[in-house]
């Protein structure tokens, strides 16, 4: 079976170096073996698994999440643990898009409000930003 370098399974997955190194230190790919000088011997599961990483951010999962993921996967559970990670990661998803329509609405309302022609002190956007939060005592 032929092996990698770092360079190389750094070139065959699109990621640079030290993220690969980072992976192996957070626990996200397993340390490989070495030769006798030291160098790391990457087998191509590597590949499939830095794969993996990427995919899964790329639908949103943190490497945390993803860490967590890869644990379950490994301990080859059924489909059904593997399913609640997406469920929960739609879950959050659909959080984050209210609160980014929320956020999208007050902007809004802002640039509304500013004509673009005032001076900075008198800034809609500028004096919202810097206004203190009323905070009632619960």
């Amino acid at each position: 079976m032929k092996t990698l370098t770092t360079g190389q399974l750094a070139k065959e997955t699109g990621v640079n170096i030290e993220t690969i190194r980072y992976y192996e230190r957070c626990g996200l790919i397993p340390e490989p073996p070495r030769k006798v000088s030291g160098y790391r011997k990457f087998s191509p599961k590597y590949i499939e698994r830095i794969f993996f990483i990427k995919r899964a951010q790329a639908l949103g999962f943190t490497l945390k999440e993803i860490f967590d993921l890869l644990a379950v996967a490994d301990g080859k559970p059924a489909c059904k643990n593997i399913r609640k990670f997406a469920e929960d990661k739609v879950a959050d998803i659909e959080t984050r898009m209210h609160d980014l329509q929320k956020m999208k609405m007050v902007l809004k309302d802002l640039i509304k409000k500013c004509l673009g022609k005032r001076k900075i002190s008198e800034c809609p956007i500028i004096e919202s930003l810097s206004q203190k939060r009323n905070r009632h005592k619960e």
